[in-house]
């Protein structure tokens, strides 16, 4: 006699009680700059330690004033965690922004909390040279808190999930078209990533403090670079310092930003051959081998050789920048010519190596893309001839494949959606579509490196709430938020 399958609905008080811990978590962040505003005498200190206290609070109420019947936490409680504590985050990271002396909306300042959460990168303030130290830092530190995961912090930090749901919020947070366990346990996975991710920012901070930035710039741009989020303490980035050892090492940390962090620590692990045999890895060195070159290329044909580094350290960064979708740019680009924009499309879309702090649709997708489409090709030719997709040694399953065409099309729907809706709130075409593309593939480009719009300070409220929930989608891969919108996902 078969045994009848156990119907349960969503354990909500679970998820609000690990909602509460990572609330709580996000209060502690909030005292770093509050310290920063003590120590610089910034009018932000009552707002940061406003927001602290009201942030830890609510945390805590939710820990401490809920007794869940049971700890039980199943895919869909992973789900569901893994997308609403972005929105979470993102909730409570706007009240410092709405507590400053800076004129901004709530849509406006929520918009800004979820661009750095997610490592968009993308800003609706106005000449960020004048704002304070201690809201720089929490800039970065938003970026720096989102690049690696929310949900991979709390697993790092709160060993019991390894127990219950663990694995469900680790595949839905992580990006990705598989999910590799480097430790026998999620949180001493999450650990270990984690430990790459603190040693290489250190390390850049350190190397950054060494040449002509001073401490504080230093640590912002750190955080902004491994994260791949493109924060920056002045309007020109860091570009602004004109130095060609600033660019080098940025560019360097951007690029190990775009790396399979699963894969860094291998290599850190005495394995260095993995990079060797890891086909995505190969990829990402060969298309920025080809784009550095074709922008090189580009340059010297619209006459813009006008020194070293327009031939080799400026080109390298701006494809880097875009490849890893930090968003950093050098002012020279304007006048590079429109093919190295239509390149920059390209290289957006894709962006780097699935598990990476990176942003765009992964280079893993494609490579699987063009095998699955070069298979069919095959297939046309002789329908009789079975071939799998292989990528490595490795056979791609069948329904994985699918997967990614499905994630693919959907991924190129939600930027015309976006672009669409912008549209039609009256923004001009270009820029609209451009917004939608930037914020969905997490880049955070304004329309202004087209030379035809300005910044996101001009869109309208209601069009920065779409972007913040294209951002998110964007993020979390778009699979994890529409599986919330399935009748099928809330019924017992």
């Amino acid at each position: 006699m078969m045994k009848k399958k156990e119907s349960r609905s969503v354990n909500f008080p679970m998820v609000v009680k690990v909602m509460g811990w990572l609330v709580m978590i996000e209060g502690g962040f909030m005292l770093f700059p509050a310290a920063a505003a003590f120590f610089f005498g910034d009018a932000e200190f009552n707002a940061f330690a406003v927001s602290a206290a009201v942030t830890f609070l609510s945390g805590f109420a939710m820990t401490n004033g809920i007794r869940p019947s049971s700890t039980r936490m199943s895919k869909r409680e992973g789900f569901l965690l893994t997308a609403m504590v972005w929105v979470v985050f993102s909730f409570f990271g706007m009240m410092p922004f709405l507590m400053s002396p800076v004129e901004i909306s709530v849509g406006a300042a929520y918009f800004e909390a979820m661009s750095g959460f997610t490592t968009t990168g993308a800003t609706v303030i106005d000449n960020i040279d004048r704002l304070s130290r201690s809201l720089h830092l929490w800039r970065a530190l938003m970026q720096w808190i989102g690049g690696m995961g929310i949900i991979l912090f709390t697993l790092a930090v709160i060993p019991m999930l390894n127990h219950s749901g663990g694995m469900q919020m680790f595949n839905a947070e992580v990006t990705g078209i598989t999910h590799d366990k480097i430790r026998p346990r999620i949180s001493q996975t999450a650990k270990s990533l984690w430990g790459i991710y603190i040693l290489l920012t250190v390390a850049c901070a350190l190397l950054l403090w060494a040449g002509p930035m001073d401490w504080f710039d230093s640590i912002c741009h750190a955080f902004g670079t491994v994260s791949t989020g493109g924060c920056s303490t002045v309007d020109d980035g860091v570009d602004a310092w004109a130095s060609p050892y600033i660019l080098g090492v940025v560019t360097l940390f951007m690029f190990l930003g775009g790396v399979n962090f699963t894969l860094l620590y291998r290599v850190a692990s005495g394995h260095p051959g993995a990079l060797a045999a890891n086909t995505t890895f190969r990829v990402y060195i060969g298309a920025i081998a080809l784009y550095f070159a074709l922008f090189v290329a580009a340059i010297a044909y619209n006459g813009r050789l006008d020194s070293w580094q327009d031939g080799s350290l400026r080109p390298l960064f701006q494809v880097v920048s875009a490849i890893t979708s930090t968003g950093y740019t050098v002012g020279q680009f304007s006048t590079w010519g429109y093919f190295t924009l239509a390149l920059m499309f390209l290289i957006m879309f894709f962006g780097a190596c699935a598990g990476s702090t990176a942003g765009g649709a992964k280079l893993d997708r494609m490579i699987v893309l063009l095998k699955f489409v070069r298979n069919e090709m095959c297939r046309a030719l002789q329908p009789n001839h079975v071939t799998a997709v292989q990528v490595g040694k490795r056979a791609v399953p069948q329904d994985l494949v699918l997967k990614v065409v499905a994630f693919l099309c959907i991924y190129t729907m939600l930027m015309a959606f976006g672009g669409i809706a912008l549209s039609a709130m009256g923004m001009p075409m270009v820029d609209a579509f451009f917004s939608s593309f930037s914020c969905v593939s997490n880049v955070g480009l304004g329309a202004s490196v087209t030379g035809y719009g300005g910044s996101f300070m001009l869109i309208p409220d209601g069009g920065l709430w779409l972007l913040s929930l294209l951002m998110l989608t964007g993020r979390l891969e778009i699979f994890t938020i529409l599986m919330l919108l399935l009748p099928a996902f809330w019924r017992r």
